[in-house]
């Protein structure tokens, strides 16, 4: 089984996504990790993202970051293409961690919403 979880290794939540990941799925599977404030995805693969969670750009937004503010991305006139590019361009704005298996996505808040998927 492929796992793939995008990562910020500084934040406890997504810490603790990983941890329940690596024990839950034992020899059975590695996961994937992306570190995306270093590799943030692809317009491409933000897109099949938001589609597995089933998520506009906003909803996926961290909305609390002083990004988020500041590129005054809270305007309701912005389309999604453009939510899309601040986020690629400033990925400190989406929302972690985010785990994808099975053809499904989730966002691992609380950590154990990715049993989920498996």
């Amino acid at each position: 089984m492929d796992i793939k979880i995008y990562h910020n290794p500084s934040c406890s939540k997504s810490r603790q996504t990983l941890q329940l990941l690596t024990e839950k799925s034992g020899k059975t599977a590695k996961a994937e990790v992306i570190e995306y404030l270093k590799s943030p995805p692809s317009n491409q693969e933000l897109k099949h993202i938001l589609s597995l969670l089933a998520l506009s750009p906003r909803q996926l937004m961290r909305t609390n970051e002083k990004a988020y503010t500041e590129l005054n991305l809270q305007n309701p006139a912005l389309s999604n293409d453009e939510l899309i590019d601040a986020m690629i361009a400033h990925p400190i704005l989406i929302q972690r961690p985010i785990v994808i298996a099975n053809g499904k996505a989730v966002i691992g808040r609380p950590p154990e919403s990715v049993l989920g998927i498996f």
